[in-house]
């Protein structure tokens, strides 16, 4: 798996910007470390959703109350949870450079970050091609800590998922996710062919999208 440059000078914050020698050596210098320490794991499964309201959601045994969720699971009748980790090497080097190169703990941060970013589009693009071989099409998917959905639903997915057990993933009091690159996210299951062109509602702008209002 390759760190995507252009995903990494966007979490640098670049837009289109020109970028010196230094900067696309610190890139350079960054995708090499990460693509050959990364440990990628992930578990996923399947789940009934019962969209019961404008703000809630049954998915298997757990009950989300989340407008936002709601929109974008109308008409599925099952959808996918998941839990995916690059490992904790990015968070190893983050924590040395940050002593000794902060420059390159930035570059690590945001590589680390397009990385995680392409290992889900990975398992997603794999759970699509199950789903077409049923006649289903996906929703764009949606991370628990997005629009309305709280982040205290981490705490039942780990659970239902076995993320400690399974890949290695533990939660912060807070509910952040150690190691830091890992995502969690909900993926509905629809019979009707949707017209979005985004893979997942975090990286959307369109605050009109039918299957969000977030």
């Amino acid at each position: 798996m390759q760190v995507n440059k252009k995903e990494t000078l966007r979490y640098l914050g670049y837009k289109g910007q020109d970028i010196d020698a230094k900067l696309e050596t610190l890139i350079e210098e960054a995708s090499k470390e990460l693509e050959i320490s990364i440990n990628p794991k992930s578990v996923h499964k399947e789940f009934s959703c019962n969209v019961i309201d404008e703000t809630t959601v049954l998915l298997g045994p757990i009950k989300i109350t989340s407008k936002n969720l709601a929109k974008n699971l109308k008409g599925c009748d099952s959808a996918i949870i998941f839990a995916a980790t690059i490992g904790s090497s990015v968070d190893t080097l983050i924590k040395r450079y940050s002593i000794t190169n902060l420059a390159k703990a930035s570059v690590i941060q945001a590589a680390g970050a397009a990385l995680i970013e392409t290992f889900c589009d990975s398992l997603e693009d794999s759970i699509r091609l199950d789903a077409t071989k049923r006649d289903l099409y996906l929703r764009p998917r949606f991370s628990p800590g997005y629009g309305d959905l709280s982040l205290e639903h981490q705490r039942e997915i780990f659970n239902i998922l076995e993320c400690s057990k399974r890949i290695g993933l533990s939660l912060t009091d807070t509910c952040l996710m150690v190691p830091s690159k890992s995502v969690t996210a909900i993926i509905g299951l629809s019979k009707i062919k949707n017209n979005c062109l985004k893979q997942k509602c975090t990286t959307c702008s369109s605050t009109q999208c039918e299957y969000r209002d977030a």
